[in-house]
């Protein structure tokens, strides 16, 4: 069994690993896989939200229903397999790495909560992409973002250049400032956040999403051999946990930290787009006249409709018996007030 987990992991190879979580997500200890396009099912689920399809992933346990995480934030690291992470974590390998999108979880946090404008950041600083949702606008607004703005970012007096070790590492470098700027993002981040505390104390759930290829770019550059590479990867462990635990107490201990490290993708990601060119197509997809498959909100609306039908019905039913019963000269005060009245006159 043993040699089975490790010619797994070594099959496999990428990590997703749980740094940081509340008691009420419960993570599993074991090496089962998980398919890279069910993570973000994980995170959903682990948020309270439901997912399309059912996960039986045996890692992620129930867990308590009724407290859910306030937060959770998800880093991708590109480059490598495994990052060397304190043994207090839970790792499990990958099974078909694709590129990770949380706009799932992100529309969940939207339509549930839109009128508290949780924080919702979507941030990828190697390739300027950066999205931002409620009030992340004005928390993160002074968050470096473009290529420029981070190298301008590290040469500032507050950087972390002036308190981190960068050994082999060179400022001189294009490729070293790339990488030690998305340490500073990860440092800017919580710092900001930290000045708005209490946007972590409210009743919406924030989503924070990162993607780093400053180290898949030290890898290209001095090669994975390298002192170079070896040093990068040890900061980067480093401040990922420091990140890690900064951002869980920023949450009061309410908040889920995952990791990915994937060495390559095995596809692109990419949207889904339908051309005009197919609707001729459409026409053989379904050529037996089949019905179409039931959404999974099916038995949900159906319920709902069926019992308030049912009520409704009993309502009219018992008010019709009432009424057809009803005594106009004692049940019906406008025959009493009008008889007293006649009475008088």
């Amino acid at each position: 069994f043993v040699v089975y987990l490790a010619l797994l992991r070594g099959v496999c190879g990428d990590e997703f690993s749980i740094l940081r979580s509340p008691q009420s997500v419960v993570f599993r200890n074991g090496s089962w896989p998980i398919p890279g396009e069910r993570i973000p099912d994980v995170a959903a689920l682990s948020m309270g939200f439901s997912v399309e399809e059912d996960l039986s992933w045996p890692g992620l346990a129930v867990g308590d229903l009724f407290h859910r995480p306030r937060a959770t934030v998800l880093v991708t690291v590109k480059g490598v397999d495994q990052l060397m992470l304190p043994a207090k974590g839970i790792s499990y390998p990958i099974e078909n790495a694709v590129p990770i999108s949380l706009d799932s979880v992100a529309n969940a946090i939207h339509t549930l909560f839109s009128e508290e404008t949780p924080v919702v950041l979507q941030l990828a600083p190697s390739e300027e992409r950066v999205y931002m949702v409620g009030k992340a606008n004005s928390v993160f607004e002074d968050l470096s973002v473009t290529l420029r703005q981070l190298r301008n970012r590290l040469f500032q007096d507050n950087s972390i250049l002036s308190s981190l070790p960068l050994n082999s590492l060179s400022r001189n470098n294009e490729v070293d400032l790339l990488f030690l700027s998305e340490l500073q993002v990860l440092h800017d981040i919580a710092s900001l956040l930290s000045r708005h505390k209490h946007l972590a104390k409210d009743h919406s759930p924030d989503l924070y999403a990162l993607e780093l290829a400053g180290l898949e770019e030290v890898g290209k550059r001095y090669g994975e051999d390298s002192q170079q590479f070896k040093d990068a990867s040890q900061i980067l462990v480093d401040s990922l946990q420091k990140f890690a635990d900064e951002m869980f107490n920023l949450y009061s201990g309410n908040a889920v930290v995952e990791v990915v490290a994937v060495k390559a993708f095995n596809s692109p990601l990419m949207r889904k787009t339908r051309s005009i060119l197919q609707s001729s197509e459409g026409e053989t997809d379904n050529p037996y006249n089949l019905a179409y498959q039931y959404n999974y909100n099916y038995s949900v609306i159906f319920n709902i409709i069926l019992w308030m039908m049912i009520g409704l019905a009993l309502a009219v039913i018992v008010i019709s018996y009432n009424l057809w019963n009803m005594d106009p000269g004692y049940d019906s005060i406008i025959y009493r007030m009008t008889n007293q009245k006649i009475r008088m006159d």
